[in-house]
């Protein structure tokens, strides 16, 4: 049977354009993807996330549902769960 602690998505190595990697807590990563989407244009936006009336809950579904979001040619922001601890 498999280690529940496996499950746990607590925590988040996230990858970003001319940046170094950081580690950040899913709080942490949350807000980081909703300063992200306040900064995109509505066109900009993922076909998905434009179904999504609030800020928090766009951000919500991209942690839940994605690893990575567009932001144009050379661009990339992209977040993969990890554990820290064994």
């Amino acid at each position: 049977m498999p280690n529940p602690l496996m499950y746990q998505e607590d925590d988040y190595v996230v990858l970003e354009t001319n940046q170094p990697e950081q580690f950040l807590t899913s709080s942490e990563l949350l807000e980081k993807l909703k300063q992200t989407l306040q900064q995109l244009e509505e066109e900009e936006l993922p076909h998905d996330l434009k179904k999504i009336d609030s800020l928090q809950a766009q951000a919500e579904y991209l942690l839940n549902t994605s690893c990575e979001l567009d932001l144009g040619p050379e661009q990339y922001l992209q977040w993969y769960a990890v554990r820290l601890e064994k």
